[in-house]
């Protein structure tokens, strides 16, 4: 009886032992304990996995049968004939699950590579993702990679996005980390990488929050924020201290196009006279101040009340497509933002959204937004935009940093935050007449 108390004892201090761990020191508790178990269950598993899923394959391969073994009341001379004419190794089918690579921990779970089989591609893995999934008990499964007959599936054991904070960094010029992405990194927009992004969200789906974010960390850097905001200029007017410039009619709109567009001419004369190719090559003495400029409601610029309004639709769609095509080399950069985003806007729509490289889908009230957001990156992505449901506000899909898709969500920022970084800020603010006027264009001597 002694020996027995002694080994519940233990078996209780080592529970206790490995609840604490896990509750006070998560991380390493999951190194050190949980994915090597699930390392070993996912291993053992994967036969039966792959077959549920349909990922194996019939293979010939040579196997003992029991074939030849008697059976019980057979006559003599027929059990005889049995054992004289039937093989105990034969090829039989058999199948095959395809071969996993080394599993890897991250974070938030683990990544392995698997060996394709003949005639699969990577779509039969993403289609049995979430069966895969649901068989191991996590999160999600994703492809996450793919090169000539590999693909690495990343599985995560929860959603990193139901609480998102952004770890502190310095700062940067251009570039800002409003949220995080579902693979626990930090989501960062780097515009000198990705210049010009497009940003679409029904109401309430994070997409006013998302452009609060990116304001407060511009804010401190050396750069000139101008603002459309057609809807009376509710939605900029607070950060106007911050801001170099703001339109909040159409007219101002064409006025304030038709100065950026001359921006970037000016600028293109400078390159051109120093013989650059863009702003980021000249001497720093000779460098512009880069220009951000926040659309807020794209369709407010391209809606027509009636044929008088024409001309100056028309006028405004193509600034604005110049000021896309030309900025990225002369260090200004687009956000355009948008509830509904579709192709009975305008040939102006189409033709901008294929400038915007970055793509950032919140949300939407009708399929036509996403598909003009992300039906050219990847049709998983569309369908992950389309199933972000309606109680995880900032949740979204983002294309164009480094390729491939992610789900997203940006850190909550009240209104009040950002318009005390536009004050806080408001000494940065170059002035918008002295900007567009201070270009020089003479080269320098030889």
């Amino acid at each position: 009886m002694s020996d027995l108390v002694v080994v519940l004892g233990v078996l209780a201090a080592a529970a206790a032992g490995l609840w604490a761990w896990r509750r006070w020191h998560p991380a390493s508790f999951w190194y050190g304990v949980g994915f090597p178990v699930r390392a070993v269950l996912v291993y053992l598993t994967w036969p039966h996995v792959a077959s549920g899923c349909r990922l194996t394959r019939q293979r010939r391969r040579f196997r003992l049968t029991l074939d030849a073994v008697p059976v019980a009341g057979v006559a003599s001379r027929s059990a005889a004939a049995v054992v004289e004419h039937k093989r105990r190794v034969r090829r039989v089918d058999v199948e095959r699950s395809p071969r996993l690579g080394v599993l890897r921990p991250t974070r938030l779970g683990w990544r392995m590579r698997v060996r394709l089989h003949d005639g699969q591609v990577p779509a039969d893995y993403e289609k049995a993702a979430e069966g895969i999934a649901h068989a191991w008990r996590v999160h999600s499964v994703r492809v996450v990679d793919v090169r000539p007959g590999f693909v690495t599936l990343w599985a995560t054991m929860r959603d990193p996005l139901t609480e998102v904070t952004v770890s502190p960094a310095p700062v940067e010029l251009l570039r800002v980390r409003p949220g995080k992405l579902e693979n626990g990194r930090d989501w960062v927009i780097d515009f000198r990488t990705v210049p010009h992004w497009l940003n679409a969200g029904a109401t309430q789906s994070g997409k006013s929050n998302l452009a609060n974010a990116i304001i407060c960390d511009l804010a401190p850097q050396p750069v000139a924020l101008v603002g459309f905001d057609l809807k009376g200029g509710v939605e900029f007017t607070p950060y106007a201290p911050r801001l170099s410039a703001l339109a909040t009619t159409r007219k101002e709109s064409v006025d304030l196009l038709t100065d950026l567009v001359g921006e970037v001419e000016n600028r293109m004369g400078l390159c051109r006279a120093h013989g650059a190719r863009n702003v980021w090559t000249l001497p720093e003495p000779l460098r512009p101040i880069p220009v951000v400029v926040l659309v807020d409601e794209v369709a407010e610029l391209f809606l027509m009340a009636d044929k008088s309004e024409k001309d100056e639709v028309s006028r405004t769609a193509t600034a604005l497509l110049r000021v896309a095509q030309l900025g990225r080399a002369f260090a200004v950069h687009l956000i355009v933002c948008g509830q509904r985003i579709g192709s009975d806007l305008g040939p102006g729509v189409t033709a901008l959204r294929a400038q915007l490289s970055g793509r950032v889908c919140h949300r939407v009230n009708d399929p036509e937004t996403a598909t003009m957001t992300l039906g050219d990156v990847d049709p998983a992505a569309l369908d992950a935009a389309r199933a972000i449901p309606a109680e995880t506000p900032g949740v979204c899909i983002v294309a164009g940093q480094d390729g491939t898709w992610h789900r997203a969500r940006s850190i909550y920022v009240p209104e009040h935050t950002a318009e005390q970084a536009a004050r806080e800020y408001a000494h940065l603010t170059p002035d918008w007449e002295t900007l567009i006027g201070s270009v020089p264009v003479t080269p320098t001597a030889a």
